[in-house]
């Protein structure tokens, strides 16, 4: 490590004392430092351990004038901002993100577009490179957003599937439908057979597929779907309250319902408590994502679990693949129920 003339301060290793440490070319060492294109195994061997010896650290900057690249990646929520700090699955899927790029010493930038003004601002400040790809979470039906970027040729990956029919846009996503049917399932076998539903948002896919795995179970058992059974909700709490409230009103013979998301069903927790119906004497409730909201829950949640660790990895590596030249790509995950005290 080199030292600067006046009061001995010690500057940063550079990529010339790399270079030297490694006993190859400075080139060699630029080589391996943009992917190792054309540089040996033994030679990228020793330029990564002499990076090690020096403590040499890329001056991101300076390679992104060179490479054209930012070096960072964009976690981009279409969502009012609440919506980030009240709904935990964002939290984990922006924790699960961070990690997985950690690993290739990428960092990751938070954006927010819950209104029409926020997209557009973000969208300028994405399409003028201040990011080399987006993961896109939470995006509705008839947000422009996705298209926009895939029109501006941003390399892009959506955690749920595209609403639009025909979308080029990678994605990965949960199965959303057969979690439903497993969950409706499990409601039938307990004997209940006046299922309520809460929906996710309808111009959402988790919201469409979910509610459609709910009708598929019910229809297969030969039990009738009635449409007071069915309400809207939004994957808030308040949502999830206000959902079972019109439920009870509309079926008061309900003895189980299926709410789209944990955090609706400690809503609907709520509202059947202050209707005096016990969980799950009275009304078998089961939720879906096994947040952190399933097990503070009472009583703890009955859900279906989405794979949010493998979602994250999933998007960050289809991303990377696409940032280097690989086509769109598309992945399903499975999901699992989960057992507790609410059914």
């Amino acid at each position: 490590m080199t030292m600067s003339n006046t009061g001995g301060r010690r500057k940063p290793p550079t990529i010339h004392d790399v270079a030297r440490e490694a006993g190859v070319s400075r080139g060699t060492v630029s080589r391996v430092l943009n992917g190792g294109h054309y540089v040996s195994p033994t030679a990228a061997e020793a330029v990564n351990a002499a990076i090690r010896r020096t403590g040499y650290v890329v001056n991101r900057h300076a390679r992104s004038l060179i490479t054209g690249r930012s070096d960072s990646i964009g976690f981009l929520l279409t969502e009012p901002q609440e919506k980030l700090f009240e709904d935990p699955n964002f939290n984990v899927l922006l924790r699960g993100c961070t990690q997985a790029l950690a690993a290739h010493d990428i960092p990751l930038l938070l954006m927010v577009a819950g209104t029409e003004d926020e997209r557009r601002r973000i969208t300028r400040y994405i399409t003028a490179g201040h990011v080399d790809g987006v993961l896109l979470v939470s995006s509705h039906s008839g947000n422009p957003v996705a298209q926009e970027l895939r029109e501006a040729g941003i390399p892009l990956v959506q955690c749920g599937k595209p609403m639009a029919p025909g979308s080029k846009v990678s994605y990965v996503a949960a199965d959303d439908r057969d979690g439903a049917r497993d969950m409706v399932r499990h409601l039938l076998s307990l004997g209940r057979r006046r299922i309520g539903v809460v929906t996710g948002p309808l111009d959402t896919p988790g919201g469409v597929d979910r509610l459609a795995g709910y009708k598929e179970v019910l229809g297969e058992a030969g039990v009738e779907i009635e449409e007071r059974l069915i309400v809207s909700g939004d994957y808030s709490r308040a949502g999830g309250e206000a959902g079972t409230e019109r439920l009870l009103a509309q079926a008061p013979d309900m003895d189980a319902v299926f709410v789209a998301s944990d955090l609706m069903a400690q809503g609907a927790l709520a509202a059947l408590r202050r209707a005096g119906r016990r969980v799950p004497e009275d009304v078998s409730v089961g939720g879906f994502d096994d947040s952190a909201a399933a097990t503070e829950a009472v009583p703890a949640l009955t859900t279906i679990r989405q794979p949010y660790d493998r979602i994250s990895n999933e998007m960050v590596r289809v991303l990377l693949a696409q940032i280097g030249g690989e086509d769109p790509a598309a992945v399903i995950l499975p999901t699992e129920l989960v057992r507790r005290e609410s059914t």
